[in-house]
């Protein structure tokens, strides 16, 4: 059963590549959980099948940098980017891309944090294992507000563009 809106989003463990140490975080991978940090947070989320992939690579994630500084403007806290890759993959994808901390590189390497949102997908006939389906979503303090799913490989409704018009 797939998440929805009005729904909270479960609680997990996400894995992130700290940069930079700070007096809670060392450098490397840190694990986070997830009802720690939605709490009183307007986060707009993205979640793609793979870090380096083409339409990620090329299209997704840029477009949430692009717009970084408008999804800020509408009270965004945080921008989210979640995929099924370890944290050392994900730091260094988001090296590539040249985040520069605007969005948090999220990885759930077992993908049990998306299975548990319901948005898992088989993809081993490809090569890759479970996967995240492509999505993005509008979390505040938890719940789900707004949250747009692809269909199959399709790149129409999770772009940051979208999301961007849905903030009120």
């Amino acid at each position: 059963m797939s998440i929805k809106v009005g729904d909270r989003v479960p609680d997990g463990t996400l894995g992130e590549f700290i940069e930079t140490a700070t007096d809670t975080c060392a450098v490397g991978p840190n694990n986070f959980q997830v009802s720690d940090m939605v709490k009183g947070k307007k986060i707009a989320l993205f979640a793609l099948p793979g870090a380096f992939t083409p339409t990620c690579s090329a299209k997704h994630l840029p477009g949430y940098i692009e717009l970084y500084d408008q999804l800020m403007s509408k009270g965004i806290d945080e921008i989210w980017c979640v995929s099924v890759n370890d944290p050392f993959v994900m730091g260094a994808w988001g090296r590539d891309c040249q985040v520069n901390g605007r969005v948090r590189m999220l990885a759930d390497g077992s993908a049990n944090w998306t299975r548990a949102m319901g948005l898992d997908q088989d993809l081993s006939a490809r090569g890759m294992g479970v996967r995240s389906k492509r999505y993005s979503a509008l979390i505040e303090d938890g719940v789900v507000t707004q949250l747009n799913l692809e269909q199959g490989g399709g790149f129409e409704v999770s772009d940051a563009g979208t999301l961007l018009k849905q903030i009120g």
